[in-house]
Parts: structure tokens; C-alpha cells; sequence
């Protein structure tokens, strides 16, 4: 595949190295936004973001397939590199690395990165087990792939984003994990790629998770607890039989944990809307 002026495309991993060892003789700093593709308006904001902070940007699009579970949407996830090349044509000088499953996972891989924390096994990692070992070891190879850079992710995967940030700072990887606000829909819902699943129906009804995290913290402030304010919450999203909550919650925002007086808290919901599963979050 060509691709578009403005963009170099690698589709070996090591063939990234040498385009990257003569721009960190230069200096200016590297930035990384790792992506899985199907890019939309949110991906280009930490593209934006990255090239306002680093003199270089690299992306990856890469559809990973260790972070998948059984049953979940690995062979219907959308695959759209040449729009996205196009996309990102626009957004300037870009390195992208674009590479088969088979490069990134060669035979004889033998090697997996799992955060063993309380971190995650709530939540996403409760409801998806594995999911947070397969991100790990994936992002740990875009890191060690790219060097010393600062990587940029958004927030609406919050719970993967203290995930990563734990990761990184544990295996003294010198990387600074940059986390980027949540660029929503006009109506408030959370831009996804997964969005492209929606029906009329049910694109029309998504900005309820949202809602109902507005809710939740409305609560929060006319002096509900936690608990009391997340069961309103709940019972307002699943109002009407579209939606279908796996968690709406308040927690510590850094552990996920129980929040404790002091600390920022975060709230978080995850919720089915017909087969497609959504993910939000707020501060609180």
C-alpha cells in the first residue's frame, strides 16, 4: 500500500529504528500515539496534542489481538488503514507503524507483561480477564519499539491509562504517559471507534451513559454517598431497556479503589447498548 504525502509507513518493526536514531540526534523529543485504527476526531486531538509537545510524532495502528477476549469483536473491528493514512495526511509529517499481527507477534513469542495489581481486577479487568495483560504487553513493545518519548493516550480508557502509566513506571521504561481529554459527539457521546456499531436507534439513545454519569456526580453534590448516587445513576441508564450497565461506579481515581477524603475520585461506567459495549467516565 502507498501512502499519502506527509506519511512515511512502516510495516515492519524493525524497520522503525532506523528512520527514529536519526531524529533523537536532533532532539526536540519524540511523541507516540498508539492507536488501533479507525481513527475519528479523538485520535487526531493526541495526534495534535503530540505534535504541539515533540518535535516528531509517531503513530501506530495496530488491532491487537492479545487484548481481545473469546467472543469479544477482534474479526469485525474495524480495519480502515487507508482512511486513516488519508486522515492522518492531513495532520502533518507523521511516521506511522501499521504492523500484521505476525510482526508484532512472530513465532516463538513466549513473553507477556501482566500489571499483578488490585488496578486490575476491577472493572475492565473484572469484566474482560486478560484484557489488561494483553495491552501491557503490547504497549511495552510500542515503548521499547519507540524509545525515550512521551506517549500520548486518551482519557476515556481511564481504567488503561493508570494501567499503562503503572506499567511504565515500574519497569523504568523512560517514557512520560501523557493522558489527553475525552473528545465527545455534539450530543456528549464519547467519540469510539466502536460507535460505528450503533444503530439510528441506538446511536440516538448513547448519549444516556454520559447522562448518567452527570447524574451520578449532580448526586455526589446535593450530598448522596457514592453507593446511593451510582444506584440512581444506574437506574436512570438502564431506564427504557436499551441499556444494560456492567458497572457505574465511584473510585479512587488513581488505584480504582475505594475513594478515600482528600483524593480525586473518578466515576466510571461501562454499559451494553444493544451488541455494542460503551465506556465513559468523569471526574468527580
Amino acid at each position: 500500500m502507498s501512502a499519502p504525502k506527509g506519511i512515511t509507513l512502516v510495516r515492519r518493526p524493525g524497520q522503525l529504528e532506523p528512520l527514529l536514531a536519526p531524529w533523537r540526534h536532533r532532539g526536540g523529543g519524540l511523541g507516540l500515539v498508539p492507536t488501533m485504527g479507525a481513527l475519528h476526531a479523538g485520535h487526531l486531538s493526541l495526534v495534535a496534542q503530540s505534535r504541539r509537545s515533540c518535535a516528531r510524532t509517531l503513530v501506530s495502528i495496530f488491532v491487537n489481538p492479545t487484548q481481545f477476549g473469546p467472543g469479544e469483536d477482534y474479526g469485525r473491528y474495524p480495519r480502515t488503514l487507508a482512511a486513516d493514512l488519508k486522515l492522518l495526511a492531513s495532520a502533518g509529517p507523521l511516521v506511522v507503524l501499521a504492523p500484521a499481527a505476525a510482526a508484532m507477534y512472530p513465532a516463538g513469542h513466549a513473553t507477556q507483561v501482566s500489571v499483578a495489581s488490585p488496578l486490575t481486577r476491577v472493572l475492565e479487568g473484572a469484566a474482560r480477564p486478560g484484557h489488561f495483560a494483553g495491552v501491557a504487553t503490547v504497549v511495552a513493545k510500542l515503548f521499547g519499539l519507540a524509545g525515550p518519548c512521551t506517549a500520548f493516550f486518551g482519557e476515556k480508557d481511564w481504567q488503561q491509562l493508570q494501567v499503562i502509566r503503572r506499567m511504565a513506571a515500574d519497569l523504568c521504561l523512560p517514557v512520560k504517559v501523557q493522558g489527553c481529554p475525552i473528545v465527545r459527539e455534539a450530543d456528549g457521546l464519547a467519540k469510539s471507534s466502536r460507535n460505528a456499531y450503533l444503530s439510528p436507534q441506538e446511536r440516538a439513545a448513547a448519549p444516556r451513559l454520559k447522562a448518567s454519569l452527570g447524574l451520578a456526580k449532580a448526586c455526589l453534590k446535593a450530598g448522596d454517598s457514592g453507593p446511593a448516587a451510582c444506584r440512581k445513576a444506574r437506574a436512570f441508564l438502564e431506564q427504557g431497556g436499551l441499556f444494560k450497565a456492567d458497572y457505574l461506579v465511584l473510585a479512587d481515581a488513581e488505584t480504582l479503589q475505594a475513594p478515600r477524603p482528600g483524593r480525586p475520585r473518578r466515576l466510571l461506567a461501562a454499559a451494553r447498548l444493544g451488541k455494542t459495549r460503551l465506556i465513559d467516565n468523569m471526574a468527580a
